[in-house]
């Protein structure tokens, strides 16, 4: 077939296509609409913000062991910042010592403790929970504050201490910049662009 007769045979294909009344792509650089379910995520991340403790489940924690290692890592840390944090790299600003408080006081106390760091730019803490050997069910404390502190949102990771801090009895933890640190960063990379 020549290809006079292969285009003769396409236009006749293609004689009852209309062709389309708008071609040209919408222009996109507007303010971004968030969607109905961006919007319900970021109601349910700003109720977790405002602490209201009783998101924290006094009911139920995976019980773990009081010797037991523990480390948790939220998606996007990179590994070299967790792997400083298990290593005790980082400064320790704050500390949080649960020794002789209720669940619920430690409850009510871990989330009190998080946001005045946050506030203060306290990134980097040491929670002593102790290790639970006399407990009964053993190491409660610790399961409960381990299941705690991946459900706040603000603590991007959390690993056990080095043995001369407490070794399994504590935990480094790492937390979040507050709004106001991320903004001011943000504005110093800006008026450094060329």
């Amino acid at each position: 077939m020549s290809d006079k007769n292969e285009f003769e045979l396409f236009r006749e294909m293609m004689s009852d296509v209309a062709p389309i009344a708008q071609d040209t792509v919408e222009d996109q650089t507007g303010p971004h609409q968030p969607t109905e379910a961006q919007l319900a995520r970021q109601r349910a991340a700003q109720k977790l913000a405002h602490s209201d403790p009783e998101y924290l489940s006094l009911d139920y924690a995976t019980m773990v062991k009081p010797d037991e290692v523990m480390a948790y890592k939220r998606d996007g840390v990179q590994e070299g910042v967790f792997r400083k944090l298990r290593l005790g790299k980082y400064d320790i600003n704050a500390r949080l010592d649960l020794h002789k408080m209720s669940l619920e006081q430690a409850r009510d106390e871990i989330l009190r403790f998080l946001k005045q760091c946050q506030r203060m730019d306290v990134r980097t803490v040491i929670i002593v929970h102790g290790k639970g050997e006399r407990s009964n069910p053993p190491a409660m404390m610790k399961s409960y504050v381990c299941q705690w502190l991946q459900q706040i949102s603000d603590v991007l990771g959390f690993h056990s201490a080095l043995r001369h801090q407490g070794g399994s009895g504590a935990l480094y933890v790492m937390l979040k910049k507050s709004q106001e640190k991320k903004l001011e960063t943000r504005e110093r990379h800006l008026s450094h662009r060329p």
